[in-house]
């Protein structure tokens, strides 16, 4: 949906006036839309922010027949993609592309990897689908680019996006309500008294309708002004304010739904997306890396393999895997006991522990070795350590 297309709904389908006279009197309107803009826009971009930064955390690894590799293809994902953006740059673009549209387009250009601002996809069922009218910036290519020759991911079936805006046009109702209820409960009411009404045309009645008009509309906005009051006239305040329920934490709340509904959309925890810091642990972030990061992780690498690897290479052992272990932020001191797990069970070297958690391989063989503690045997081992245990006979088992 377009932003006048969006515009249009909001006044009830009329034409949306610009300039002139009429203007002044959508100017509130003008504002309701706004805001409503800047909510679903600030819950979208949180969400694709989050999930972009923590793709971009991740290291993308290569592999040459079975061998981990820093060669071109390394320096081109994690590194530089092109020559205006850094890898962090090109992926925050990809995911944001692929979260707004449901599909993203990357092609290949001079060595390069470049996102497609925009492009024309032709779908066929039993040939490639083709893209024309690719255009990046400010320049459209004048060639048709086949399937294969590009990298295409699609984010799911349906774009949730769209489902997610449907709800929130429903939802923007409740908020703008709230917003109104809110701004007449902290307004100033009252009763303007008078004995007659001056007769019409008169300068006395010319008088009383601008008091009534503009004089007591900018007293009661200022904050510091005069009301003057004619003979039989008399302002009285309110002592009782209406809607003295009405408070910021409704709003807050509602807005807060409107990120619930986006994170649920994403797979993303919504006390996270909202940066409720009281209730994120261990739990929260691993329920976004299961299934949200993970399954998008999936999207990408099975895409890069199949079109930049192909299975001749794959099945020899090269290809590209995104590691996602350095998503999430490891404190040495608390997982020192689980360190040492690790080593002495044998599963892990150290410098297989040292990549893990962010520091350099030392470049020696015994950090390359395995190391098991005395600790660890099989049965068989410590049955013969002790001398062997006799079994047990059947007449002795039954105490015959």
């Amino acid at each position: 949906m377009s932003i006048w297309t969006w515009l249009k709904d909001k006044f009830g389908g009329g034409s949306i006036p610009l300039s002139g006279d009429s203007l002044d009197e959508f100017i509130e309107d003008y504002a309701l839309a706004v805001s409503d803009i800047y909510i679903r826009e600030m819950a979208f971009w949180s969400a694709t922010n989050l999930m972009a930064n923590a793709i971009s955390k991740c290291e993308f690894k290569t592999y040459l027949k079975g061998d981990e590799v820093k060669k071109e293809e390394y320096y081109l994902w994690n590194i530089e993609p092109n020559k205006n953006q850094n890898s962090s740059a090109f992926l925050h673009k990809l995911i944001a592309q692929l979260y707004r549209h449901n599909e993203c387009l990357v092609i290949e250009q001079n060595g390069q990897l470049i996102v497609a601002d925009s492009y024309s996809k032709k779908e066929y069922a039993l040939y490639e689908n083709t893209f024309t009218q690719v255009t990046i910036k400010d320049f459209t290519f004048d060639k048709t680019f086949k399937q294969s020759e590009v990298l295409f991911f699609q984010l799911n079936e349906v774009n949730m996006r769209n489902v997610v805006n449907g709800l929130y046009g429903s939802y923007a109702k409740l908020i703008t309500y709230s917003m109104n209820a809110y701004q007449k409960s902290k307004g100033t009411k009252g009763i303007f008294k008078y004995d007659t009404v001056p007769v019409a045309g008169t300068p006395e009645r010319e008088a009383f309708d601008k008091l009534i008009n503009e004089k007591i509309s900018k007293w009661l906005n200022s904050d510091n002004a005069a009301l003057p009051l004619g003979r039989g006239q008399e302002w009285k305040e309110n002592e009782k304010k209406t809607y003295a329920g009405e408070s910021t934490r409704d709003i807050k709340a509602m807005i807060d739904d409107v990120y619930d509904f986006t994170a649920r959309s994403y797979g993303i925890p919504p006390v996270l997306l909202k940066g409720d810091l009281a209730n994120i642990g261990d739990n929260v972030v691993d329920v976004l890396l299961t299934f949200a990061v993970d399954p998008l992780i999936d999207t990408l690498q099975e895409e890069i393999n199949r079109k930049r690897t192909g299975y001749s290479n794959f099945s020899q052992g090269t290809y590209l895997e995104i590691d996602s272990k350095s998503i999430k932020h490891i404190d040495l001191l608390s997982v020192s006991t689980a360190i040492d797990k690790l080593i002495a069970s044998g599963a892990f070297c150290i410098n297989d522990i040292r990549k893990l958690v962010g520091e350099q391989i030392i470049d020696e063989p015994w950090a390359w070795q395995h190391w098991i503690t005395k600790n660890y045997s099989s049965i068989e081992e410590l049955l013969n350590s002790l001398g062997g245990v006799p079994k047990v006979s059947n007449n002795e088992e039954g105490g015959e």
